[in-house]
């Protein structure tokens, strides 16, 4: 049997493991937008756990990291950075999201800032940057697919059908079993990513080179500019390394599929150990990403799109069976994140836009239905963005990352008591001020003074909210001991007695 027959063969041998398993999880949910939408808020460590690092990683991990090494060098391990603040962030503000979403059924993101900032502009506002910028990151899900599916298939299929085939797939496992489906699936995708990485770059590295030590000393021997800052094209300035690791942090816990995950959790202890942990799960799996693109760029050197290195490295070198099964582990990453942003999306179009302003009155069944219909248009989205527009994997997260950083100010706002708390009038200013400045920051003028334009929209954006909220209404006392109230009674239980 030729060897892409056998690869492909294994990769939708996979795909047809999770659509079973969406139709199992169909079986086992019930006609309910909270069990669709949020597990039944029953979501245990191990679930959570593999559930959130399969959704953190994604081809962006799997692909993506090992083209940023291929083509900017060691300055990418700066990721470990940014995966240390992921659990740090979870530890210290999931529990408060959780405590607050589960007293006042709050489903969405824009549902806990809507509320306390008593605004349905500051609802709609956060509902629209939350879907616009995750539909960048659903272009990331499927372009790595295409890569993936082409690669495996020795170009046979195309990346225009096979990033159509599987964005079919994770749709149709997704829109049959809800985030039920997508937590199943994720538990098993998020242990096979991980398997799948290591070994893949463990056998590329003694195949190539001999073992580990022996890439590292080719690499420093053929390609030492990969080994120093800022790197051979100059990229990883100490201001784009501030910026990449604060908008690959907050900027992604800040996006829907993350936040969302805190409201699932069955408990705040839950949350808790979970912020403990995941970093080790996440900074580790850059390891094997630099192994395969260092390695990459001195055994496969001028590469035309450098995030196709490790599938083109496994064609190139590794026997078919042991490529398939790894290069479905890529799709799992894909999968695992595609599936949580199109639920995310599709719960907070359905949650905070349809169901609150065009249809209030109508059955669960009604908001299903709607809810996958969203889904379909999501996927027509992110697929004709796939196949039109092409950059870095990293590139397309990390601006995603920086509108959802926007939001940052708002949930602070909501989390921590202050002295002076943000207004609605203050929000909204603010994340309008972030938006403009990230636009020329990004767009007109890239970065300037070499601090990434995601930090200089944060900044601006905080600093018009804190002076536009010192002299606009701030939210009603009842709202603040309500919401600030219910804080205390869960995080300092002692204080509140």
């Amino acid at each position: 049997m030729e060897p892409w027959v056998v690869a492909t063969s294994l990769i939708f041998i996979y795909l047809l493991v999770t659509i079973i398993l969406g139709v199992i999880a169909n079986k086992r949910m019930t006609v309910d937008m909270e069990d669709f939408l949020l597990y039944g808020r029953k979501a245990g460590f191990i679930v959570l756990y593999l559930t959130v690092v399969a959704t953190f990683h994604s081809a962006f991990a799997f692909l993506g990291s090992g083209g940023f090494f291929y083509s900017h060098g060691i300055g990418f391990w700066a990721a470990g950075t940014w995966t240390l603040l992921v659990g740090a962030i979870t530890y210290v503000l999931g529990p408060r999201i959780w405590a607050l979403g589960k007293a006042y059924g709050y489903i969405t993101p824009a549902d806990m800032l809507a509320d306390f900032y008593e605004s349905e502009a500051v609802r709609i506002a956060v509902a629209i940057v939350s879907v616009v910028f995750t539909i960048l990151y659903i272009q990331v899900q499927a372009q790595g697919l295409g890569y993936i599916i082409n690669v495996a298939s020795g170009d046979r299929i195309t990346f225009e059908i096979g990033t159509l085939i599987l964005l079919v797939v994770a749709a149709a496992y997704l829109m049959a079993g809800g985030l039920r489906a997508v937590y199943w699936t994720d538990v098993i995708q998020g242990i096979w990513m991980y398997v799948a990485v290591w070994v893949g770059a463990m056998y590329l590295a003694y195949d190539l080179f001999g073992g580990p030590m022996q890439l590292w000393a080719e690499v420093r021997a053929q390609r030492p500019d990969l080994l120093s800052l800022p790197g051979p094209q100059g990229f990883f300035t100490p201001g784009m390394w501030i910026g990449m690791t604060i908008t690959l942090s907050f900027g992604i816990i800040f996006q829907p599929h993350m936040m969302m995950r805190y409201y699932t959790a069955v408990d705040a202890k839950t949350l808790k150990l979970l912020g403990a942990t995941t970093p080790i799960y996440l900074m580790t799996l850059y390891v094997p990403a630099a192994l395969v693109g260092l390695g990459g760029a001195v055994a496969m050197p001028g590469l035309e799109v450098p995030d196709r290195i490790f599938p083109e490295l496994l064609f190139a070198h590794a026997p078919p069976i042991l490529t398939g099964v790894i290069l479905a582990g890529a799709t799992a990453a894909a999968m695992s994140t595609l599936d949580s942003i199109l639920h995310a999306n599709m719960s907070v179009l359905t949650r905070d836009i349809y169901q609150r302003y065009l249809a209030p009155d109508r059955g669960q069944r009604h908001y299903l239905w709607v809810g996958r219909a969203i889904v379909v248009a999501l996927l027509v989205v992110g697929y004709l963005l796939s196949v039109r527009t092409f950059d870095f994997l990293v590139v397309l997260v990390t601006l995603s990352g920086s509108g959802a950083l926007q939001l940052m100010p708002a949930i602070v706002g909501v989390c921590f008591p202050m002295r002076r708390t943000l207004t609605r009038t203050g929000v909204l200013a603010g994340l309008l001020v972030g938006l403009a400045v990230l636009y020329v920051t990004l767009v007109v003028t890239p970065h300037p003074f070499g601090l990434h334009g995601g930090v200089w929209a944060l900044l601006l954006n905080t600093a018009v909210a804190v002076v536009v909220s010192a002299v606009t209404e701030e939210p009603t006392e009842e709202t603040l001991n309500r919401i600030h109230g219910e804080l205390e009674r869960q995080i300092y239980p002692e204080i509140s007695r």
